[in-house]
């Protein structure tokens, strides 16, 4: 079995982004790609990184109508990416035609609240309640419209795998117990989130901004 932990890759520099995935390739088990990447190197920054064998997590939280969504994604077909992620608020039309749009190798999930919000944060946006209960309610969007599962905080997950128990659920923000929290709010370390119904990790500075990254992912991974 593949490892959990997916590394996320955010920067723009392919040459970066090569040497960094090269050395943690034995101890992941597959990389995601940012925006920041995406938009720096495009569909052959992603052909680049495919080349080393690992699955593909293309992370582009795709938000817009129904039909532009659908057609960015068809456009995206010919990377085969393992994982895409389009956001849950984008509404149930918008998440069914964009599994619809998938080819059959794809997960397609739903981004329900990102893990830098807050309670005051939602509050901010006009959205009700507290995180979790926002979770609640867009798992169940998710699960309605047909995708393969969601992305949440390792603060919802267990809630989520609890009423969805076919789903797929990516858990970003992880952080290893005593590690620096950065820009995450809803965190948990890497063993929580997978005892309480993680599918894949994705960590991304614990392991990027490590003097020995490869010493770091071992580590994370020895911990699940």
């Amino acid at each position: 079995m593949s490892s959990p932990l997916y590394l996320a890759i955010d920067t723009t520099h392919l040459d970066a982004a090569l040497t960094l995935a090269q050395k943690v390739r034995h101890h992941v088990g597959g990389l995601k790609l940012g925006l920041e990447f995406f938009c720096a190197n495009g569909h052959h920054g992603v052909h680049e990184m495919a080349k080393l064998g690992l699955p593909i997590f293309l992370d582009l939280k795709l938000h817009d109508i129904p039909n532009t969504v659908a057609k960015a994604i068809q456009a995206l077909r010919p990377l085969e990416p393992a994982i895409l992620t389009v956001h849950a608020a984008g509404g149930r039309a918008m998440l069914e035609e964009a599994k619809a749009a998938a080819g059959t190798s794809t997960k397609v999930i739903a981004v329900t609240v990102l893990t830098s919000l807050d309670a005051p944060d939602l509050d901010d946006i006009g959205v009700g309640g507290t995180p979790h209960d926002q979770v609640v309610r867009l798992a169940a969007l998710a699960r309605q419209s047909g995708v393969d599962g969601i992305v949440c905080s390792g603060q919802e997950v267990k809630a989520a795998r609890k009423a969805w128990p076919g789903g797929f659920f990516v858990v970003p923000g992880v952080r290893p117990a005593n590690g620096a929290a950065g820009d995450q709010k809803r965190i948990v370390t890497p063993a929580q989130a997978m005892t309480d119904g993680a599918s894949i990790l994705v960590v991304g500075r614990p392991i990027s901004q490590s003097p020995d990254p490869d010493l770091a992912a071992r580590e994370i991974e020895a911990t699940l």
